[in-house]
């Protein structure tokens, strides 16, 4: 399908509109096209979703691409633009600004606008409020301040003084509601509020300390770039985001979040810099966004065992379409943080390129009963040079007890409120190319095997065996290295392929184990005689 002339509008802001082109294809469109307003020619441009921006609030536009039919769009009403520069903010990139923008978003009304003009403005964390409009316009940077002293500590909970069983969750650190430092742009308990701009929010990390010794807690744990809380109706578009100091966009108990052309960068060699984290959030969308980091590009979680216990709430609802994931551990991953559970999770359109795994699940014994991973599709993906383009990992060694016998013993044991389950695993249209390790690895859990994984019209061909680097899929212990292995699936309720083909020199023939329903009929493994013994 290929109607480059159609579009649908996927939100409006009260000075810029996104649309999203109607076609079948991968981040970019098939040619480019020109996006005209009200007549006149506004932008030129491949991608997918497009992001329109330079309008002005409460007007009606029409928008058209390439001549195609017009669609009539209003932009949000506006109440009162207010410019951080009246506040005192000198966006020297010297002078401490935080105060002064503190105060423009203090002294904002209802659907108000605070504007960072062009220039850069050091600041420390910055905390929103409910029903307004940050943009950050072009040419202008929000710069973290280097100095953790100036960055406030944000407890994990906070116990209700009459009833000490009643908490007030605020801060986390991965998966359990921890003291955390504020993040450059923190939200706490707030709702309808855009974030928007062809600016730069830069956690100048790479300035201060944040990434030496990150697995030590000095003063608090790292804080974000980016930090919702337990909010509404929560909207971000068009910016360059980088140099985070540790997890870039981090919603936690969110939901209804849209996240638009984001561009995420974040060097590959920083610690634990995922570029986006939804933790217990339901109704996510992320749409046109690019992201290269030195972790997980995208990372979905619900939490450890406190959480899901005390404050349960499952992640649901993640739509992630026409992106491009480049530098990264993993391009799409579920946990392992994950103790609430994840479900319907639909990953479509998007490019994975040079990420170590594209599809990547992983959680362990210890997360809890309620955490279930179930209905998580992709489709139409391409992988370009991913090593493992699908793994699923049930013996992941995280946590202080990673490596104990409870959670790497590869037996049997005993079901109870600890164990965790995946359910079902679809991975359908997908072309994977220069794959180095393993094209499937999945290894479920003895006492509890994967529901369902699903292969459907997927091709995947290996780099040349000597250019294989042997390489670990699934980071559990006592599990050989792999180059050129087609499938290793173990602890499989049921295998499905369907028109699955696996190509390249010296591949290894898949090795299906404790698999109780198998379907393989559709599986064609074409190996190639090893180019390493012709020579």
């Amino acid at each position: 399908m290929d109607l480059s002339h159609d579009f649908t509008v996927t939100d409006v802001f009260c000075r810029s509109v996104t649309i999203e082109r109607v076609n079948d294809h991968r981040y970019y469109a098939q040619e480019e096209c020109t996006v005209f307003v009200d007549g006149k020619e506004w932008l030129r441009t491949d991608l997918n979703v497009i992001s329109i921006e330079g309008l002005l609030p409460d007007v009606e536009y029409e928008i058209a691409l390439d001549g195609g039919p017009a669609k009539r769009v209003r932009t949000k009403w506006e109440s009162f633009l207010l410019n951080v520069r009246d506040f005192g903010a000198a966006g020297d990139g010297n002078t401490l600004d935080t105060a002064a923008i503190q105060a423009a978003i203090a002294a904002c009304p209802e659907e108000g606008t605070v504007y960072l003009p062009k220039g850069t403005y050091l600041s420390g964390p910055l905390f929103m409020k409910s029903r307004m409009t940050l943009w950050i316009g072009e040419g202008a940077v929000l710069l973290g301040d280097p100095a953790r002293v100036h960055y406030p500590k944000l407890p994990g909970v906070v116990r209700h003084m009459q009833d000490n069983k009643k908490e007030y969750m605020i801060a986390s650190w991965e998966g359990n509601p921890l003291g955390a430092f504020a993040s450059l742009i923190t939200g706490i308990g707030i709702r309808d509020v855009d974030v928007i701009g062809s600016g730069t929010i830069d956690g100048n990390a790479d300035r201060g300390d944040w990434w030496e010794n990150v697995r030590e807690k000095r003063g608090a744990w790292r804080p974000r770039t980016i930090f919702f809380s337990h909010c509404e109706n929560v909207r971000m578009q068009s910016l360059t985001i980088r140099n985070s100091p540790s997890w870039t966009i981090h919603p936690y108990y969110c939901d209804h979040v849209r996240l638009l052309s984001l561009k995420i960068q974040n060097p590959e060699d920083a610690p634990n810099t995922d570029g986006l984290d939804p933790e217990s959030c339901e109704d996510l969308w992320l749409l046109g966004s690019r992201i290269s980091v030195g972790d997980d590009c995208v990372a979905i979680k619900s939490g450890k065992l406190y959480a899901a216990t005390y404050h349960y709430k499952k992640t649901k609802g993640i739509r992630i379409r026409n992106c491009l994931f480049e530098k990264g551990h993993g391009s799409v991953t579920v946990g392992s943080e994950i103790a609430g559970g994840v479900e319907d999770v639909h990953v479509s359109q998007c490019i994975f390129k040079g990420t170590d795994r594209g599809v990547r699940i992983k959680s362990r014994r210890g997360r809890g009963e309620r955490s279930v991973i179930t209905d998580i599709v992709f489709e139409n993906i391409r992988m370009e040079r991913v090593l493992m383009p699908v793994t699923a990992n049930m013996f992941y060694f995280c946590d202080p007890d990673g490596h104990s016998e409870y959670v790497q013993g590869q037996y049997f044991m005993p079901v109870d409120y600890r164990t965790p389950k995946i359910g079902n695993l679809t991975v359908r249209d997908c072309v994977c190319t220069d794959v180095n390790a393993s094209f499937v690895c999945a290894y479920g859990l003895p006492e509890a095997p994967i529901e369902s994984i699903t292969l459907e019209n997927v091709e995947a061909s290996f780099l040349p065996e000597g250019e294989r680097v042997p390489t670990r899929p699934i980071m559990m212990d006592n599990f050989d290295k792999m180059a050129g292995m087609s499938l290793f699936v173990k602890n499989v309720k049921k295998l499905t392929c369907k028109n699955v083909t696996v190509t390249g020199d010296a591949i290894r023939e898949p090795e299906i184990i404790n698999v109780e329903k198998k379907d393989a009929e559709g599986l064609s493994v074409q190996s190639k005689p090893s180019r390493l013994e012709e020579r």
